[in-house]
């Protein structure tokens, strides 16, 4: 008797600041278990259970909320995500538009007269879709020719959306500095001189000559300007727009994929000002091309220490963090068919890829005609006496005696975006050094190597406990699927990636190595169930400006979109499966599960209520609907941030 006297003193002398009841809440919690209640006080939670219990939290001026039934969910964690490029701002932007040559043209010729650069400036045409449209025509055979109609003095950059690849016109191409620092320009000169150790990133047309299409770090030879650096005077002018973005979508945490150190600026201006309603991860990039000297060494102290100066920026931070270093293993695995010849593929595959041969059918849609034998005779040759075929005649009579192009006789693996050496020792070093390791990983190449840095550094300074992560893991060995699940990974799959959309699988199937590769694509179900721990990553603005977590959600569960076959419905997820990656285990990643991740007593009281039951619809057979749900409110440390109106 006197104990319940005492507790129910106890309540009554502080009760709850907010009581949310009348709901369907998943806590998220270990138990899993779902409850109609939760008390707050001091933004964290109390109680959870039901409605009985929380009413005992009630005082005079407790703000009781009802919510009908609604399902609420833990404040959504997106883990890999580059926040500044989220916010739609006033530049030129093609938001992923599927367009021809002409179409691009004529919209570069628009930004011209509106953005009207000054002698010299840049225009970066932004979020261009390199994996739909881009068809040629008569007047335009490629990017290049298409840019350079819109102008021939200013430089254009067409930015793709996924940051991996662009398109210049020539004043652009102009710019490319050798290692010596001059100025010779990207031509179908220096690709044989200066620039033949990156002749593979840059895009040729049939006589050799840059077709405008550069990938990878060969853009740092041109001293293109990053859209996520150039626009942050932009960003800054009203920076909580940002967090609007986030909190609209139920996300009260993330994890941004590669912070730059001009973007901390970002995170202390919105802390400082009060106006953060979101916990923060900054995964560190310094690229180690940046850090290398003219004899090929990288100053690998040096990264380390402006790792460590940004993780100390932070250090007293409530809600920022700065405990990880990202690492791109390297690139993307989409190949160009358009071109000619066509580009490959430059993710580092454990196989060489395929050289397809493609046309047109008589519906103007692009066809696989055929494979180029790279173990002909013609192919031998061609690689063995290449001087033989620098001559544009020449190359055009080894087009019409066998069908194909000279260059398409190479043999090629794709590459990792540094050497595997340098990517074991950063990974090795930054380990040692206490950060959480976040690695870009598309081939299976990549990946591997990926997984061989993390072990060898986790070996080397006896730590297997952080949240070490992989990010996309497009293909992967089943062999290293396994050693994922081994050593407790943590794998940011981009879940509205896995699909089957015709435009896209002709930039990927037919240089595959493997026939069978589609059927491995974004191994999710495999990865699970090896002991891999996943987590959810959009990688907005890549796919879309907006962080769309149910339509991740709910492609995680179908794999498809509507009115295209499933990929590998094998691999699916259940909706408890893709809930439990964007909430508890998307904290557990950032290794903030002590404060966020489901709606437990002591933890902060983060959470989203929705339009709609999307455990019911995934349960049910009805996943497809779960892409369409809204977020009605989003609360971050028991304060309401954000209202559907």
């Amino acid at each position: 008797m006197y104990l319940a006297f005492t507790l129910l003193s106890l309540i009554a002398a502080a009760p709850a600041d907010v009581i949310v009841t009348d709901a369907a809440i998943y806590t998220a919690d270990p138990a899993r278990r779902s409850v109609q209640s939760i008390a707050i006080r001091d933004g964290k939670i109390l109680y959870a259970g039901d409605a009985a219990g929380a009413a005992a939290y009630q005082g005079p001026n407790t703000q009781v909320e009802r919510y009908g039934g609604r399902l609420i969910v833990p404040g959504l964690v997106d883990a890999h995500v580059h926040p500044a490029g989220v916010v739609q701002l006033d530049v030129c932007d093609l938001r992923m538009q599927t367009m021809t040559l002409a179409q691009i043209h004529a919209f570069a010729v628009q930004c011209l007269a509106r953005y009207k650069p000054a002698p010299g400036q840049w225009l970066t045409i932004e979020n261009w879709n390199s994996d739909a449209g881009n068809q040629p025509d008569a007047r335009f055979a490629n990017s290049r020719a298409a840019l350079d109609a819109a102008s021939a003095s200013a430089p254009i950059q067409l930015a793709d959306s996924n940051g991996h690849r662009s398109g210049y016109n020539s004043a652009a191409l102009a710019l490319a500095r050798n290692a010596g620092g001059l100025r010779v320009g990207l031509s179908r000169g220096t690709l044989r001189s200066d620039f033949q150790h990156i002749r593979s990133l840059v895009g040729v047309d049939g006589a050799g000559n840059p077709d405008g299409l550069v990938m990878e770090d060969a853009r740092d030879l041109l001293d293109a300007p990053d859209s996520l650096v150039a626009n942050l005077d932009l960003l800054m002018q009203a920076p909580e727009r940002m967090v609007q973005v986030f909190n609209r979508a139920g996300i009260t945490a993330i994890q941004e994929a590669a912070g730059y150190p001009p973007l901390f600026d970002l995170y202390d201006r919105l802390e400082r000002d009060g106006r953060l309603a979101l916990r923060v991860n900054i995964a560190q990039y310094y690229n180690p091309k940046k850090y290398t000297d003219a004899g090929g060494n990288v100053d690998f102290d040096r990264m380390i220490a402006a790792a460590q100066a940004g993780r100390a920026r932070f250090a007293h931070s409530a809600l920022v963090r700065a405990d990880a270093v990202k690492v791109f293993a390297d690139g993307v695995i989409e190949g160009d068919p358009m071109a000619r010849p066509p580009t490959l593929p430059e993710a580092a595959s454990l196989a060489p890829y395929r050289q397809p041969m493609f046309g047109l059918d008589a519906a103007n849609k692009l066809v696989v005609t055929g494979f180029v034998d790279t173990g002909s005779e013609a192919c031998v040759n061609a690689r063995a006496q290449p001087q033989r075929l620098e001559s544009q005649s020449s190359q055009q009579r080894f087009l019409r005696q066998h069908g194909f192009f000279a260059a398409q006789c190479r043999i090629s693996s794709g590459r990792l975006q540094d050497s595997r050496a340098i990517i074991l020792r950063y990974i090795e070093l930054a380990h040692r050094a206490g950060f959480t390791i976040h690695v870009h990983c598309i081939g299976d190449a990549a990946l591997r190597t990926a997984i061989d840095a993390i072990e060898a550094a986790r070996s080397s300074d006896g730590i297997a406990t952080q949240p070490d992560t992989l990010a996309h893991v497009q293909f992967a060995a089943p062999e290293d699927i396994a050693r994922m699940g081994r050593d407790h990974l943590f794998i940011a799959f981009t879940y509205s990636w896995a699909t089957s959309e015709f435009e896209y699988n002709m930039r990927v199937f037919p240089f595959l190595p493997d026939a069978q590769a589609p059927d491995k694509m974004y191994p999710t179900r495999s990865a699970k169930q090896a002991g891999a721990i996943l987590v959810a990553g959009s990688d907005a603005p890549v796919a879309d400006h907006d962080p769309i977590p149910f339509k991740n959600m709910a492609i995680a569960v179908t794999r498809t979109l509507p009115g295209n076959p499933p990929l590998n419905l094998s691999q699916s997820l259940s909706i408890r499966e893709v809930l439990d990656a964007y909430t508890i285990d998307g904290a557990r990643s950032l290794n903030r599960e002590r404060e966020i991740g489901s709606l437990e007593v002591g933890k902060s009281a983060d959470f989203a209520v929705l339009d709609r039951n999307i455990l019911q619809l995934g349960d049910s057979g009805r996943a497809a609907e779960i892409a369409q749900t809204q977020v009605l409110e989003t609360w971050f440390q028991g304060k309401r941030v954000f209202k559907l109106n």
